[in-house]
């Protein structure tokens, strides 16, 4: 075990050394743009693999678990609409403490996970890249500064390429999660909005709860 261990690590560790300096040979074409351009352009590399891991990497445990937290969780907001609201009270806590939480649980557990392959490892790598490969040392090798941009004579702020490269990527993601919302509260018409695939009128009934949903 301790020798496949080792084998997997220096395979690893060589992958990510010739990525680095592939790397290296292709960023060497763009390096006449200054470092601005150079660290916004890996930012948006950054963010389009996430999104590509993000949108065809998902497990058939996590499809499941989010098909079954969106079935209960639908039940309960049915029936929260009924006219019984006293029942409908009631019949929503015993499908929180029954069914919803503990299957919101399993899929935020298992979202988080991916997620942390999907965007944090990603992020964290092209991050050491950046840390790496423009420290100061080589900022004022490569662009003849050892900072990326710089505020003020007295007392300057310095801002390096970790930095910038972190604040872009929160920029970035911010201005996608703005037009996403956007985009879903005004662009889309009543005729396209997603309709529920299931009903939870049968379960209502079998519960007990009378009266119809608003």
């Amino acid at each position: 075990m301790e020798n496949f261990v080792d084998s997997a690590w220096e395979y690893l560790y060589a992958f990510i050394v010739k990525s680095a300096a592939i790397l290296d040979v292709m960023l060497s074409h763009l390096h006449f743009l200054g470092p601005i351009p150079v660290i916004f352009l890996l930012a948006v590399v950054t963010l389009m693999v996430t999104k590509v891991l993000k949108k065809y990497l998902r497990t058939k445990r996590l499809v499941v678990l989010e098909k079954k937290f969106q079935y209960w969780l639908s039940i309960r907001e049915e029936a929260m609409c009924c006219e019984d609201t006293e029942k409908g009270k009631a019949l929503a806590k015993n499908i929180d403490s029954a069914e919803l939480n503990k299957a919101y649980y399993d899929y935020f557990f298992e979202g988080l996970l991916l997620g942390f392959i999907t965007f944090y490892l990603p992020v964290i790598s092209m991050a050491s890249y950046i840390n790496e490969s423009y420290r100061a040392e080589r900022l004022l090798e490569l662009f003849g500064r050892d900072y990326v941009l710089r505020f003020g004579d007295k007392d300057p702020v310095i801002i390096g390429a970790l930095f910038l490269f972190i604040c872009a990527i929160v920029l970035m993601n911010s201005a996608l999660i703005i037009f996403k919302w956007i985009r879903k509260h005004y662009w889309v018409s009543e005729s396209g909005r997603r309709q529920p695939k299931h009903s939870a009128g049968n379960y209502l009934e079998q519960s007990g709860v009378e009266g119809k949903c608003a």
